[in-house]
């Protein structure tokens, strides 16, 4: 595919849509920032794209929980088109609260349909604050599309409520068994531990899900905030320090221009 054409939805209260359109174009897609009022008014908008990115922030202030109103409208207006969008082989990418969205409205970790009570859900940070740190994550699954296997990344976080709890033992344990876990916090060596190296208290350390497709990825730390290493607080001191993000985007433009 010549052309790989990414869709960057915006709502109010969403912050991070321009940095995620940059690290579209970056990454070589040609990235367009568009208002979910205007994709429900034309839902064949998504037609004319392979990749849709929920950028984080804080979707109507996160009044209620955060992400829910705007997953509400995603249930009742959007469901069915992207759940077309991702059986014909596109790409859905959700990051912090675009992964609080897509957790709410079923399509992660995606065993569920939206009218099913959630079995997974993302909650208040243990620490009880808003957490504002630099993190380790290491991937989880060769499955999903978004992520080279075995190389660990680092990556901001800015959430006050990333902490993913399932239902019960046995939903984790689906998770892991299927396949669902994306990333996990882990340390600077690989190793998972409490907080601050698990930031929020996330069950088993899960940092992102994937679903069964491996074409649909949701995590909190944010990508967008580190495609240029001059992003990290500390880059002059680092040495060869990757913008890690980009790994993310470049493989997510990468397999729509081989499978797409």
């Amino acid at each position: 595919m010549a052309e790989v054409k990414a869709i960057v939805l915006r709502a109010a209260g969403i912050n991070c849509d321009v940095e995620t359109e940059h690290a579209l174009e970056l990454a070589g897609a040609k990235a367009q920032r568009v208002h979910i009022n205007r994709m429900i008014e034309d839902r064949s908008m998504l037609d004319e794209f392979q990749i849709i990115v929920l950028p984080g922030g804080f979707s109507y202030g996160d009044d209620v929980a955060a992400g829910k109103i705007l997953a509400n409208q995603i249930v009742h207006h959007l469901f069915e088109p992207l759940q077309r969008f991702i059986e014909k082989g596109k790409l859905v990418l959700g990051i912090c609260n675009g992964f609080q969205v897509l957790v709410k409205t079923g399509i992660l970790p995606g065993y569920s349909s939206a009218q099913e009570p959630q079995e997974v859900s993302i909650t208040n940070n243990d620490s009880g604050k808003f957490e504002d740190r630099w993190v380790y994550l290491s991937p989880q699954t060769e499955r999903c599309v978004f992520i080279e296997p075995g190389r660990q990344i680092y990556l901001p976080i800015a959430h006050a409520e990333g902490r993913i709890v399932t239902r019960d033992e046995a939903t984790l344990d689906r998770l892991r068994s299927a396949g669902h876990l994306a990333f996990k916090y882990v340390d600077e060596n690989g190793r998972e531990g409490d907080y601050p190296v698990n930031p929020n208290g996330s069950v088993d350390s899960v940092a992102g899900l994937t679903d069964m497709t491996g074409r649909v990825l949701g995590l909190m730390p944010h990508p967008e905030r580190f495609v240029r290493r001059t992003q990290h607080p500390r880059w002059t001191r680092l040495g060869n320090l990757d913008g890690d993000g980009m790994t993310i985007f470049n493989n997510a433009v990468k397999h729509i221009r081989e499978n797409y």
